[in-house]
């Protein structure tokens, strides 16, 4: 990528956690971004507003905000830029808050998906990548989980959005020919993370002296992946377009290239299992000090563990998450104090 090549991505959710993160690098590659956010109060807005600050800083950086399922936004957008690439990372996260605020998940995810889908057929990219989850897998027991995997037991209102926004992709890849690429992402973590999410709660706790509550007693394991790995895994994709309709006989093995549409569905996980315990005492580590304690039974809508297969990530773009646990907490830890200590 040279810097006078200028292409423009679409991202979506650009002041979260990963949208920013992949529009920070994609600037840094000579990217234009569009970048789009609702800003919602789901979480802090200034740590959001904090972020876009940071993007819009690259004269590069064009700041959208507003509600991806608002008729006419996205069309718009698509109309205006003529977007080369589309990165659809915005959506209502949380397992545990799809429990209390379904309504949130069937406007952003469902309604929000769909809208981009017809800005996509109206004009269509070189290549859409879309967001999906590891909790699209559900109530699967067989792990390391692989794309190819049946996952049709949903475990949660949240995962059951998420792999709608799977098959309703599928179906306009295969009618108007739109090369797709859904990721389905495991535990990411790392500075300017997500407040709702375990690292950041614990983080919080154990410096305010307050108990961290540990789910399932401790006896679950996340396949954490670091937010760098991840933009890594997201950036390497965008070249990887999905083959043209009747190439699945030339597919790879385990490679989830659909039969009938340029659609794949791509893992991006470390492939190595890290037992909660041990992910507490890195915070520990990091932090100097001990977290107390409350363990709790396991929440509705959670599961005990997850663990990627990665190889069809690396058979695509020849490489795969690799920071550990310790680094990686390390650098969010750092983060946090530099953030709260201004």
């Amino acid at each position: 990528m040279t810097q006078d090549q200028h292409r423009t991505a679409l991202v979506t959710g650009t002041a979260g956690f990963i949208g920013f993160h992949t529009a920070e690098r994609l600037l840094q590659e000579g990217w234009k971004v569009i970048g789009l956010d609702a800003m919602t109060d789901y979480y802090d807005v200034t740590l959001k507003e904090r972020r876009h600050a940071i993007l819009k800083q690259s004269g590069q950086f064009t700041a959208v905000v507003d509600r991806l399922e608002g008729e006419g936004v996205l069309m718009g957008l698509f109309a205006e830029h003529q977007p080369d690439v589309v990165i659809h990372l915005a959506a209502q996260a949380g397992v545990r808050y799809s429990i209390d605020a379904p309504r949130s998940y069937v406007e952003a995810n469902l309604v929000g998906t769909f809208e981009l889908l017809e800005a996509a057929r109206a004009h269509p990219p070189q290549h859409m990548l879309l967001a999906s989850t590891s909790s699209a897998y559900g109530a699967n027991t067989e792990m390391p989980y692989a794309e190819t995997h049946k996952a049709d037991s949903q475990m949660s209102f949240y995962a059951a959005t998420k792999k709608a926004n799977e098959v309703m992709a599928h179906s306009y890849a295969h009618l108007y020919h739109l090369p797709t690429t859904m990721f389905r992402f495991f535990t990411v973590y790392g500075p300017w993370g997500r407040p709702d999410m375990a690292l950041f709660k614990f983080t919080k706790a154990i410096l305010e002296g307050s108990a961290i509550d540990i789910y399932n007693h401790g006896d679950m394991s996340r396949d954490f992946t670091y937010i760098d790995d991840l933009v890594t895994g997201i950036v390497n994709l965008i070249e990887a377009v999905p083959e043209a309709v009747g190439a699945r006989d030339v597919a790879q093995a385990g490679d989830s290239l659909s039969a009938v549409a340029p659609w794949r569905v791509v893992n991006i996980g470390n492939g190595q299992p890290v037992q909660l315990m041990t992910y507490i005492k890195a915070i520990e580590a990091a932090l100097g000090q001990e977290a107390k304690k409350n363990f709790m039974d396991m929440q509705p809508g959670d599961v005990p563990a997850t663990w990627a297969d990665a190889r069809l990530l690396e058979q695509l773009t020849g490489t795969i998450p690799q920071t550990p646990v310790e680094e990686g907490v390390a650098k969010f830890v750092a983060w946090y104090r530099e953030y709260y200590a201004e």
